[in-house]
């Protein structure tokens, strides 16, 4: 028998998608906060948000994959990263559980899933009755977005 390694997720939804992010790059989650917008950004940065005196660029997930946008509402969550060096908020429609996966249970990811380009996946995880698309956080954003977010 060999060692069973669990990964911590925490599970979020994007529309009718289920995704989960590595615990460890999950800071804090946050709900939905006023949010400062910035000029000259791209579209799917929202803007900052003041968190405990700390300024943190805040992206709209679904923008980011190009999915369609949508009103933020009471379930609306912002989850607090630490992406290579920065810290960035997510928005999410929907954050609440905290799930052990199997890291012997996770598939490389299908070319192109719940409209999501893979660049942006690490893997799908099978649970029982559903299906987890894992991110790969570090490249949800490339170095020249990562630039700009670094010098607002």
């Amino acid at each position: 028998m060999g060692v069973h390694t669990n990964m911590k997720v925490i599970v979020f939804r994007l529309k009718d998608e289920k995704y989960g992010v590595d615990v460890q790059h999950v800071q804090s989650i946050e709900r939905m906060q006023h949010i400062t917008r910035v000029p000259d950004m791209p579209d799917f940065v929202k803007g900052v948000m003041n968190l405990r005196g700390e300024v943190i660029p805040v992206i709209d997930l679904r923008e980011r994959f190009g999915l369609e946008a949508t009103e933020y509402n009471h379930q609306t969550r912002i989850i607090i990263t630490a992406m290579n060096d920065i810290e960035v908020g997510l928005v999410v429609d929907d954050a609440n559980e905290v799930i052990d996966i199997e890291e012997a249970s996770i598939e490389p990811p299908p070319e192109v899933i719940g409209g999501i380009s893979t660049d942006y996946l690490q893997g799908v995880a099978r649970l029982e009755s559903q299906l987890i698309i894992l991110l790969n956080l570090p490249k949800v954003l490339n170095e020249t977005e990562e630039k700009e977010l670094q010098q607002i």
